[in-house]
C-alpha cells in the first residue's frame, strides 16, 4: 500500500505551481504505513485532491516530487520508469548540441530538479556515468538507475560509478561506500581517463577527485576566457584540475599561473597542461592558499584573474560570512589586476543570489577605489538546466569585470 501524505490547508499552492519540494512543515497528516526514507509516497491536499508523488525523506524537505500526474508504477518507480526519464534527459542533451558533439564527449546527463529528477546527478565521461544521489530515494534506486542507463546508452556505456558518499544527506543504516554499480567485462573503465571538452583534453578522476571528477558547469565560461586570453598574463585561483588554465593557454595567454591548496589538484593541472601543450608551456602550478597568494601578488602582475572559489555558504546560516569572504577575495583580485585587465569572478553558493553576489563585488570594487565595469554576466550551461518552477536551481553566477 502506498502511503498518502496530506498537506495542511492552503499549503498546496506551491505544488500547483509545480515546485518540486514539499517541506515538512506543510505536511498535515499521513494515511497508511509510516514511510521509510526513500519510499515513494502520494501527496494530496487537505481536500483529498491528488497533487503528485515523489520520494519521502526525513528532514526539512519531506518529499521530492517526481511527478505531478497519477502515473506511479505499482510498487513505486521501476527500471522502465527510470529509463523513460533518462531517455528524455539524453534527448535534451542532443537538442542542446552536447551529446554526440564533435570535440566534446563529457556533459551532465541529469541535473536534479532541472531535469525533473530531484536528488539525482549523473555526469557522462566518454562512456562512464558517474552518479551522485542527494536523497535517500535516489540512493535506494541506484541499481535500477544503472540498469536504466544501460538501456538508454546501450553498448556506448562502459561503466556506472556511484559516488554518493559525500552527497547523501542521510545515514539510515545505508552503506555509503562509493564504487562501480556496473562495468562492461569487455571494456573496463580506467580511471582517470582522458575526455574532450571543446577539443581540449582533460584527465578526469571520478574515484578520488572532487564532485564527479570535473566541473562541467564552467564549460562555456572557460571558452570565454579563451576568447580574452591572448597576450595576457593569467592567474587562475582555486584552479582545481586547471580547466580555465588550459583554455587560457589555448587562447594564446603569455603566461598562466594556476593556484590551488590541493596537492592532488596541482598534480592534475600539470598533467592536463602537458597533455595539451607538452612540457614547455608557459605555465606554473603552485600548491598554496589561493587567498593568501592573491593578497601577496604584485600589483600589475596579471592581466586576467579568474576567481572561482568553492561554495562559501552551503546553508543560509553561513550567508553573512560568505558575503564578507566574497568581498575580501574580490577586493584582492580587483586590486591586483593590471590596468585594462579583466577579472572573471564566480559564486557557486546556491544560497547567495545574483543580487547579493553582485553587491559583494560592488563593495569590493568600491574598496579598491578603481574604476570597474561589468562587461558580462555569466551562468551555468544548458546541461545544468534550471527548472522554471524551481528558481533555486540557478546556483552558478559570475561577472566579467574590466578594471582601469
Amino acid at each position: 500500500m502506498i502511503t498518502r501524505l496530506y498537506l495542511k490547508k492552503g499549503r498546496e499552492s506551491s505544488l500547483l505551481r509545480f515546485h518540486p519540494w514539499v517541506f515538512s512543515g506543510a505536511v498535515g497528516g499521513i494515511e497508511g504505513p509510516d514511510p521509510a526514507e526513500g519510499d515513494a509516497v502520494a501527496v494530496y491536499s487537505t481536500r483529498k485532491e491528488f497533487l503528485g508523488w515523489g520520494h519521502f525523506q526525513i528532514g526539512s524537505i519531506a518529499v521530492r516530487m517526481l511527478s505531478f500526474a497519477d502515473d506511479m508504477p505499482a510498487g513505486g518507480p521501476d527500471v522502465p520508469f527510470w529509463t523513460a526519464r533518462l531517455q528524455r534527459c539524453l534527448d535534451a542533451r542532443r537538442a542542446f548540441g552536447l551529446a554526440g558533439a564533435a570535440g566534446t564527449n563529457c556533459y551532465r546527463l541529469v541535473h536534479g530538479e532541472g531535469d525533473g529528477l530531484p536528488g539525482l546527478v549523473i555526469d557522462w565521461y566518454d562512456g562512464v556515468c558517474v552518479l551522485q544521489a542527494h536523497s535517500a530515494g535516489m540512493f535506494r534506486a541506484r541499481l535500477d538507475l544503472a540498469d536504466a542507463l544501460r538501456a538508454v546508452y546501450g553498448d556506448a556505456l562502459q561503466a556506472v560509478y556511484d559516488k554518493s558518499s559525500g552527497t547523501a544527506p542521510f545515514k539510515a543504516g545505508l552503506a555509503l561506500d562509493d564504487g562501480y554499480l556496473w562495468q562492461a567485462v569487455s571494456a573496463p573503465a580506467p580511471c582517470p581517463r582522458t575526455v574532450l571538452e571543446n577539443g581540449h583534453r582533460f584527465l578526469v578522476d571520478w574515484e578520488t577527485g572532487q564532485k564527479t571528477g570535473f566541473f562541467l558547469d564552467q564549460r562555456e565560461n572557460r571558452a570565454l576566457v579563451e576568447k580574452y586570453a591572448r597576450g595576457r598574463r593569467v592567474l587562475n585561483l582555486f584552479c582545481y584540475t586547471g580547466g580555465f588554465s588550459v583554455y587560457a593557454l589555448a587562447g594564446g595567454a603569455a603566461t598562466v599561473d594556476s593556484v590551488d591548496s590541493s596537492a592532488r589538484a596541482v598534480e592534475l593541472v600539470e598533467q592536463n597542461i602537458a597533455l595539451n601543450f607538452g612540457p614547455d608551456a608557459p605555465h606554473r602550478a603552485l600548491c598554496c592558499d589561493a587567498i593568501d597568494f592573491v593578497k601577496a601578488a604584485p600589483h600589475d602582475g596579471y592581466d586576467l584573474i579568474i576567481v572561482d572559489p568553492p561554495a562559501f555558504a552551503k546553508h543560509r546560516g553561513a550567508l553573512s560570512n560568505a558575503l564578507r569572504a566574497y568581498q575580501r577575495l574580490n577586493a584582492a583580485a580587483i586590486g591586483a589586476v593590471a590596468p585594462g585587465g579583466l577579472v572573471f569572478t564566480f559564486s557557486c553558493s546556491q544560497v547567495v543570489d545574483r543580487e547579493a553576489f553582485a553587491l559583494a563585488v560592488f563593495s569590493a570594487a568600491a574598496e579598491t577605489g578603481r574604476c570597474v565595469r561589468i562587461i558580462d554576466r555569466l551562468n551555468q550551461p544548458a546541461d545544468h538546466a534550471v527548472n522554471i518552477f524551481h528558481p533555486e536551481g540557478a546556483y552558478l553566477k559570475g561577472l566579467v569585470l574590466y578594471v582601469e
